[in-house]
């Protein structure tokens, strides 16, 4: 459908490839992956025409059509949703009225006319161009589109909004090649589902650009890299393609060893005979030989960034307990009869709809929201610090970016500092920017950076993720793991949830459930893993350890009941505790000594994971014993 042919691009006078071979085909399902800047949406604008080529050519097979979908800078008309999506199909609409005009005229004209044979032709035709397309079926199209992405009414047309609009429309579409720039930026995970089951269904062809490595695990069976000034192809989704592209890599450092070798095997031998005239035609020969290498160039390795923040003070056991919470915003219900406990090193992930309460939870969490019933305690020396969607609005505007870090740990180095802020994007001169300069998504990736400084032991973060490329994803998900306090989170990213998560609260009709483990375990559980009633923990006892289900229930002696009532928290603690250490040994782990202080950790987890997996399995029996019989 597309070629691009020694394609290149300039930025000004920064190069952002050359030589880009590419042949787009009617079924690709490509994710275009790269660091910030590398020109992955400006590569996307020259698929869909808006950019033009600095060198090579490009090529479109004729009658092609093209949807795009910028990552911002949409202005929709103010029509309702629903119009403003229908509007998509004008054409059909457009033969739909005509259909009905030469409807009536029919029933006015003579039969044995020429007219009225005219225009029955041209109603046959018409009906048989809407059938085709069918365009009885339209308004189900954006119904079920609409309602995929999250509309549940018309709804104002924020920034947010505005985009799912857009998408929804180039769904609608059907264009041979969508070509999407972030298009789960301003989706909550069920519209990300969604959209994943629409994508793979999609009849066409797609390319698209996310930070979302799970969307692209599962949308994409082709990755090309913009890396280097060079564009680079891998099959497979992003796991694949970070496989091979270590392969290569390592490919490529044994070739060029070997080449190395070679090299300085033809130059000692050219050096120590190049004077010996009887070996002036060997001489001569490896000078050709050496002449005729072509070299092999190791890129320089990417910057990897580790960063870990200082350990807060630990809170008491219990660091936060709702009783029959509810929030109401005056007539408006958002969730009521919300009792649950969160315990230290917990993490938390809120999930539901947008809209459903999510942000209002971890406003009251942090104490910003008054409840409206119920009770709110907070556990011993437990602090919370939350992280707000607009924190970069507490900023000050006049602050540069590593004065104000500085202040805000007097502590920490120049070196420090700067690593820090390049985990998050800025970095030369950006370090030196006043705060006020920066768009929303920098000072919000700010704002993260600088809270990340010096953490309370029990964070409430509200989107973290938003504005955060996969290598910042990766140094926060990294710290928050090693942390050693509590994490409650709002996030929209997959891949962050299930590697972070080890309970979920999701909140879903005015109603709040905790579900134990990761977001796979949540959705295995609502799908229908073990029983929803089992599944669902409206009030639950401490501990984040998965329910029983599927055991039969046994009748406890009352003589014995005491006594396994015991032995279940001492199972609790025991599992709290093993988790604690192995956690601590893995954090050792990561800081690389010597491979015999790795060998001996290594060690140590694996008998201590062991030794969890026992423990585990003695609490289900025990919590499936205790289990009042039904």
């Amino acid at each position: 459908m597309i070629q691009l042919s020694g394609a290149g691009k300039r930025f000004g006078p920064k190069l952002l490839f050359e030589n880009c071979d590419w042949m787009i085909t009617p079924k690709e399902r490509t994710g275009l992956v790269g660091a910030n800047g590398t020109g992955k949406s400006t590569l996307l604008k020259l698929l869909c025409g808006i950019e033009s080529l600095d060198y090579g050519s490009v090529s479109f097979t004729k009658g092609i059509t093209q949807g795009y979908l910028p990552q911002d800078g949409l202005t929709l008309s103010g029509r309702t949703v629903f119009a403003e999506c229908m509007a998509v199909f004008a054409d059909l609409q457009e033969m739909e009225q005509e259909f009905e005009t030469l409807n009536h005229k029919l029933a006015e004209l003579d039969p044995e006319s020429a007219e009225y044979t005219a225009a029955a032709d041209r109603l046959h035709h018409i009906d048989s161009e809407f059938r085709n397309r069918d365009g009885y079926a339209i308004e189900a199209q954006v119904g079920t589109v609409l309602d995929g992405l999250g509309f549940r009414k018309a709804e104002e047309f924020s920034g947010g909004w505005q985009m799912r609009v857009a998408l929804a429309k180039l769904l609608l579409q059907k264009p041979n090649l969508l070509l999407l720039d972030e298009p789960t930026n301003h989706l909550d995970l069920e519209a990300r589902n969604w959209l994943e089951t629409y994508l793979a269904d999609y009849p066409h062809a797609y390319v698209l650009i996310s930070h979302d490595r799970y969307f692209l695990d599962v949308t994409v069976n082709r990755t090309v890299e913009i890396w280097n000034k060079k564009v680079h192809f891998y099959s497979g989704n992003y796991e694949s393609y970070l496989r091979q592209k270590e392969e290569r890599r390592a490919q490529l450092e044994a070739a060029y060893r070997n080449q190395r070798d070679r090299i300085e095997q033809l130059e000692a031998f050219i050096n120590r005979f190049r004077y010996q005239a009887t070996k002036a035609k060997q001489v001569q020969s490896r000078i050709k030989e050496l002449e005729k290498i072509e070299r092999i160039e190791i890129p320089p390795d990417e910057q990897t960034i580790h960063f870990s923040f200082p350990q807060p003070k630990p809170s008491g056991r219990i660091v936060a307990e709702f009783k029959d919470v509810a929030k109401n915003y005056g007539a408006k219900h958002v969730f009521g009869g919300a009792s649950f406990i969160i315990e230290r090193v917990d993490r938390i992930a809120l999930v539901g709809i947008n809209g459903a309460g999510k942000s209002t939870l971890i406003k009251l969490l942090a104490g910003i929201e008054p409840l409206t019933a119920g009770s709110y305690t907070l556990g011993h020396n437990a602090i919370p610090d939350y992280f707000a969607q607009d924190q970069y609005k507490e900023l000050n505007p006049d602050r540069r970016l590593l004065d104000d870090l500085s202040d805000a740990a007097p502590r920490a180095t120049q070196t420090e500092l700067r690593t820090l802020l390049g985990c998050f994007l800025f970095s030369d001169d950006d370090v030196f920017k006043r705060i006020g300069v920066l768009s929303g998504g920098e000072r919000n990736r700010y704002a993260l950076a600088r809270m990340l400084l010096a953490p309370s032991n029990f964070l409430l973060l509200d989107e973290p993720t938003n504005h955060l490329d996969m290598r910042a994803k990766d140094v926060l998900l990294e710290s928050l793991r090693r942390y050693t306090g509590t994490v409650v989170f709002v996030s929209h990213d997959r891949y962050f949830i299930d590697n972070l998560a080890t309970r979920i609260i999701e909140i879903e009709d005015g109603h709040v459930h905790v579900y134990p483990g990761n977001y796979e375990d949540y959705l295995w559980r609502k799908q229908g893993g073990p029983a929803a009633a089992e599944a669902r923990i409206a009030t639950e006892e401490p501990g984040p350890l998965p329910v029983a289900s599927g055991q039969p229930k046994k009748r406890v002696n009352p003589m014995k009941l005491k006594q396994m009532q015991d032995r279940l928290r001492e199972v609790e603690q025991q599992v709290a505790a093993l988790e604690s250490e192995i956690r601590q040994h893995e954090a050792a782990l990561a800081d690389f000594k010597s491979s015999e202080e790795t060998v001996r950790l290594t060690g140590i987890v694996a008998a201590r994971r062991t030794e969890l997996e026992a423990r585990v399995a003695e609490w289900e029996e025990l919590s499936a014993t205790l289990e009042p019989s039904v």
